[in-house]
């Protein structure tokens, strides 16, 4: 209180010296009493000052704001299912390209459109036969000319046979005429394969279905000219099956095996096709450090090869930390999730996601499942922020 006296003994020395003065001047005692009135408030004010700054601003404004409180949560270990997410192209399984196995020619028509089925052997389209229909029928007569020349030469072997034991015929006129005939034989042979042969050029004339399947793609019209080494004229898939192949990193490919399942989404649309592993990519890409997944997927018409998919692989359980959807924040860098210290400081820890279900998201990594976790409003906080934390339960 010795700032009051101070301020006390000044104002007193005031009014002196203005009691003097007015005393000198005649002034009223009205006035007096203002000035009094007046001196007195003035003191009061300074008193308070005073009195704050001597207790080193403790006062309300100098507490400082109160630190945010939040909610943690130690999220422990358990068991979660482990699904790999993954995208890739859909396309036909076995993908069957089809062209003139023939000489070619003309087309002169196209039986079947993209997205047909055709069984196996069904003809596609047919070739101009016109030039190999009239060779196949002189070769026809080539034949009948032959087997009349080896009718003839057996018939004259026969009548020198019996004529030799006469002598009217030596054996060395059996041996020629036996020759002849064996000849003209062989004449017949060789017409009937030259028949057979035109036969099957005629026969691969008509462009076949190698298998049953769907056909995916038409690359040909009537009239167009096509040959052995045109492009491929149409395109299937054997059977009508389809798969997806997925790029996987490295580390995932190595938990996969033949026959795990698959949940396959194509882009555009809400429906899932279940699916399974039937080939895992035995090399992979040194530049991309992946691999290719093969999933072997059942005939939709919403499977269409070419398009974008992604798909859920099931591989197994993993112990790992569940969390709330709302624990887990992300950003350019990736996911993360802010934990509260020993000294109640937000950290930053990134984190690797795995299965997203009901119950919260799986934690693969970044967390052993002991720390305490922000469950919310980690919008509003940064790392080094200094909060009050309060305990929660952790989510089953």
């Amino acid at each position: 209180m010795k700032a009051m006296n101070v301020e006390q003994g000044f104002w007193r020395k005031r009014m002196e010296t203005i009691e003097s003065v007015e005393g000198g001047q005649d002034v009223g005692n009205g006035r007096r009493r203002k000035l009094l009135i007046l001196a007195g408030i003035a003191v009061a004010v300074l008193a308070l000052i005073a009195f704050f700054a001597l207790r080193g601003g403790e006062g309300p404004a100098a507490q400082g704001p109160s630190l945010p409180r939040v909610t943690v949560v130690a999220p422990g270990r358990q068991s979660v299912t482990n699904l790999i997410s993954a995208t890739g192209n859909l396309a036909a399984r076995r993908e069957m390209p089809v062209g003139v196995a023939g000489e070619g020619g003309i087309v002169t028509r196209v039986l079947v459109e993209p997205g047909d089925w055709v069984s196996k052997g069904q003809v596609l389209a047919t070739v101009d036969r016109q030039v190999q229909v009239q060779q196949s029928a002189q070769m026809h007569a080539q034949i009948a000319a032959a087997e009349a020349d080896a009718r003839l030469a057996q018939n004259e072997l026969e009548r020198a046979q019996k004529l030799v034991a006469r002598g009217f015929v030596s054996q060395a006129d059996i041996e020629r005429k036996t020759a002849t005939r064996d000849a003209a034989l062989a004449k017949v042979r060789l017409a009937s394969a030259q028949y057979n042969e035109m036969n099957a050029r005629l026969g691969r004339l008509d462009i076949r279905a190698p298998e049953a399947g769907l056909v995916l793609a038409r690359a040909v019209e009537p009239g167009q000219i096509v040959s052995s080494a045109s492009t491929a004229l149409f395109r299937m898939a054997k059977g009508g099956e389809m798969e997806m192949l997925a790029r996987l990193a490295e580390s995932d490919l190595a938990t996969l095996a033949v026959g795990q399942t698959a949940l396959v989404t194509p882009v555009g649309t809400t429906t899932s096709f279940t699916g399974q592993i039937w080939q895992l990519s035995p090399v992979i890409d040194p530049l991309t450090r992946q691999g290719t997944v093969r999933i072997a997927l059942h005939y939709d018409k919403a499977l269409r090869p070419g398009g974008f998919a992604a798909a859920e692989i099931t591989s197994g359980h993993v112990q790992a930390p569940l969390l709330p959807e709302s624990a887990v924040q992300s950003d350019e860098k990736g996911n993360f999730v802010y934990i509260v210290d020993g000294e109640n400081k937000v950290v930053r820890r990134d984190v690797k996601t795995g299965a997203v279900s009901n119950a919260g998201i799986a934690i693969l990594s970044g967390l052993t499942g002991n720390e305490h976790v922000v469950l919310s409003a980690g919008a509003f906080l940064n790392p080094g922020d200094k909060v009050i934390p309060e305990r929660a339960k952790a989510r089953p």
